[in-house]
């Protein structure tokens, strides 16, 4: 059976592991990223890719990137939480492992896994929205990863949706995952704390007075302990998300929308209004098919599941 590395690289943590034909993951190891040091991710990279290889017969190795990836599927164009500038990432591996490497957007390589091993796999359309620290998006079309004219396509965290508004890291003003993120999640909770709000009290009390120790988790456990601004802060998260869905399906039509990312732990709390603002919002609502809106099957094993089958194929 044919063995494949995936990598996931990511602003916090890189993950390595060996995936099958079948997409089971075999083993899988994880280190801090250091996201400030090209070097020392390749470093980090190449040393997961040695152990795992110790250990088991590896055949490619598939790089999902947390940035631009040029068409090639080689160069790392541009990262806004790691230091990759114009980086030719697929060379410089494969000059330190001496295995072929190809390098996928992360959330391209999620799309993929998912399509393939999870909750997509018995559709040929599909929208992955990826919900964590930003907003990730990868597209499956007729059976096929979209990757755009350069590379670039699917950054669905980046398509306007305020004119004028927060201020985000790539630079523009009103992007969606500056509304719909962990992040925004995070921001909003955390600002109603250190306002005083009593709504946010009991989430204060879980975070033990501090209200920098507030994390995406953490409010999705008060939700789910039925703290009614926990659940009201998801609920504002889901309209956003559903609401930028729907104008995404006005473009592309998907079959199924996988809501993934480190947010989606929320489950039902974040995915019932997300349903219902998209049903609210969507073009030609009661006159078209409705597509089915489901939370991703594969977990943060997603991206390295679908960069390893991506280096197989």
């Amino acid at each position: 059976m044919s063995l494949a590395c995936g990598i996931d690289v990511g602003g916090t943590k890189i993950s390595g592991g060996v995936v099958d034909e079948t997409g089971s993951v075999l083993e899988e190891l994880r280190v801090v990223s250091p996201a400030a040091d090209v070097e020392a991710i390749e470093d980090a990279i190449t040393s997961l890719v040695t152990q795992l290889r110790s250990r088991h017969d590896i055949a490619a190795v598939g790089v999902g990137a947390a940035g631009y990836v040029d068409k090639a599927r080689a160069v790392v164009m541009f990262a806004p939480n790691i230091a990759w500038r114009d980086v030719d990432l697929k060379a410089e591996l494969e000059e330190r492992i001496h295995l072929p490497v190809v390098v996928e957007n992360d959330a391209n390589a999620a799309a993929w896994g998912e399509f393939t091993y999870g909750a997509g796999h018995d559709i040929d359309d599909l929208l992955m929205v990826a919900v964590g620290t930003g907003v990730g998006g990868g597209v499956v079309l007729d059976g096929e990863l979209y990757r755009g004219a350069f590379g670039v396509g699917a950054e669905i965290g980046h398509m306007r949706v305020v004119p004028d508004g927060i201020l985000c890291g790539c630079g523009n003003r009103g992007c969606l995952e500056q509304y719909a993120s962990g992040s925004a999640l995070v921001r909003e909770v955390r600002a109603a704390a250190r306002g005083g709000s009593l709504l946010a009290a009991d989430l204060l009390e879980r975070a033990g007075g501090d209200p920098d120790r507030i994390t995406g988790p953490l409010v999705t456990e008060a939700a789910r302990a039925g703290d009614p601004f926990a659940v009201e802060q998801l609920e504002v998260l889901g309209r956003w998300l559903g609401e930028g869905i729907a104008s995404l399906t006005a473009v592309l039509d998907p079959a199924v929308v996988v809501i993934g990312g480190g947010v989606s732990e929320a489950d039902e709390l974040l995915l019932r209004p997300v349903r219902a603002a998209f049903a609210s919002q969507l073009t030609g609502r009661g006159h078209r098919p409705v597509l089915d809106i489901r939370r991703a099957r594969l977990g943060n094993r997603a991206g390295l599941i679908g960069a390893a089958d991506l280096a197989r194929r």
